[in-house]
């Protein structure tokens, strides 16, 4: 039987943490930045969770 393939996009995508969960970075960051406010790009800097309803079909994609 072949093995799983682990998606490309995914993998580029979303981290798992040590205690198995996923995060990602914020949208709207860099396209534009020079129209949004200094205020407004570093709410958007960072990482955070990923959305409860993504989770089980994040992990599927990366082999989990």
């Amino acid at each position: 039987m072949p093995k799983n393939k682990t998606h490309s996009g995914a993998k580029k995508r979303i981290r798992i943490t040590g205690s198995g969960k996923l995060q990602r970075q914020r949208a709207n960051a860099y396209h534009k930045a020079e129209a949004k406010t200094s205020r407004h790009k570093r709410r958007l800097a960072g990482v955070t969770d990923v959305a409860k309803s993504d989770v089980k079909n994040l992990k599927r994609m990366l082999g989990r």
